[in-house]
């Protein structure tokens, strides 16, 4: 896999490098759990709007919220200088702004805990000297990673002070979820690998592996799909399961031209294909659960596709219910929220499974 670390036989580590390597899988688990908030303050900010409320980026000033009430009029001021102020919440005065206010603030403010979560641990295992050999590139890459999501971030609410628009760039949204993916997975990855250096997946593994594969890669197109779905609102149209407007397939669903249009700007398109891939996923890990409980035996392999079923099967449920409820906020992020253990369960079971090295001379 990319995402290893140098490879290392557990049985050459000395008892200080074996404790070096728990500590910073610890370490970085912590990080990831952080992300996996931060992903889901974004969904609940994308949910109720709030995530245009603060029109400037200020890296360092931005960390203290309004002091004052000139400061907090001054800021009002200044949102209500773009279109969702005037199409969506004209008149809701300084009150109502600052009760989006303050989600925004709290999902930046928590970005840039993450910065110093990180940055922190890393300046002390580096200073000590208790860094791996061969990791130190992975996990600077890991910090600049972080600090490009903060940027596009911003790219991405840029997009909504734009002329007609009361929401960000579906493209920009999407970016930036799968920058926050590729972060949080290479976290995971990494942790996992310091924990469990060694490759152990028993021999009834390879058929599995096969098709752990595509699974987990439609676990990540359905999540990436479920971003232009946000992007777009769509969710708040077709609020049927299974049929959408009484048909399998919408009506709707080649309207735009040229054709690969309708993949992430047609409403009716977007949502029936996060519906599709969603389901395909979804029968995949309920065939690698039952697979693996059957074929294998107890360990780390079987308990991470018995988690990967599961979770598939909560998140669908949450999506039908999100989808029938008209996307009420707390359900949209708990669904979000979801995702993420999903995709959790997926990389373990792939690293559960991960084929042996082939021996030495």
């Amino acid at each position: 896999m990319p995402f290893d670390p140098p490879p290392s036989s557990p049985l050459s580590l000395s008892t200080r490098e074996a404790a070096d390597r728990r500590a910073i899988a610890r370490w970085l688990l912590v990080v990831a759990g952080m992300v996996w908030i931060m992903i889901a303050l974004g969904g609940a900010t994308r949910l109720t709007g709030s995530g245009l409320s603060i029109m400037e980026w200020a890296p360092l000033s931005g960390t203290l919220p309004p002091l004052s009430h000139a400061e907090w009029q001054r800021l009002y001021d200044l949102y209500r200088t773009i279109p969702q102020y005037e199409l969506v919440n004209r008149g809701f005065g300084l009150e109502g702004f600052q009760r989006i206010f303050w989600l925004e603030w709290t999902h930046r403010l928590w970005g840039r805990l993450i910065g110093l979560a990180f940055l922190l641990p890393l300046v002390w295992f580096w200073v000590r000297g208790r860094i791996p050999a061969g990791l130190k590139g992975r996990l600077v890459l890991l910090f600049l990673l972080g600090g490009a999501q903060g940027a596009v971030g911003w790219f991405m609410v840029a997009s909504g002070f734009e002329a007609d628009r009361t929401t960000v760039s579906p493209y920009r949204l999407v970016v930036h979820l799968g920058l926050a993916l590729l972060l949080y997975a290479m976290l995971i990855w990494t942790a996992m690998s310091l924990r469990h250096p060694h490759r152990d997946a028993p021999p009834a593994a390879a058929p599995l592996r096969r098709l752990a594969h595509p699974v987990a890669g439609l676990v990540v197109l359905a999540m990436l799909a479920g971003g232009f779905v946000a992007g777009l609102r769509a969710g708040l149209d077709y609020n049927t399961f299974p049929l959408m407007d009484g048909r399998l397939v919408p009506a709707g669903y080649a309207m735009l031209s040229p054709f690969w249009q309708n993949f992430t700007t047609n409403v009716a398109a977007v949502q029936f294909n996060h519906r599709l891939l969603a389901t395909l996923a979804g029968i995949g890990a309920l065939a690698l659960a039952a697979w693996g409980a059957r074929a294998l035996p107890a360990g780390r392999a079987r308990t991470a596709l018995l988690a990967l079923g599961g979770t598939v099967a909560l998140q669908y449920a949450l999506g039908v219910a999100t989808l029938l409820l008209v996307v009420p906020a707390w359900l949209g992020t708990l669904h979000q929220a979801v995702a993420v253990a999903v995709l959790t369960a997926a990389l373990a079971s792939l690293h559960a499974l991960r084929r042996p090295r082939p021996a030495g001379p």
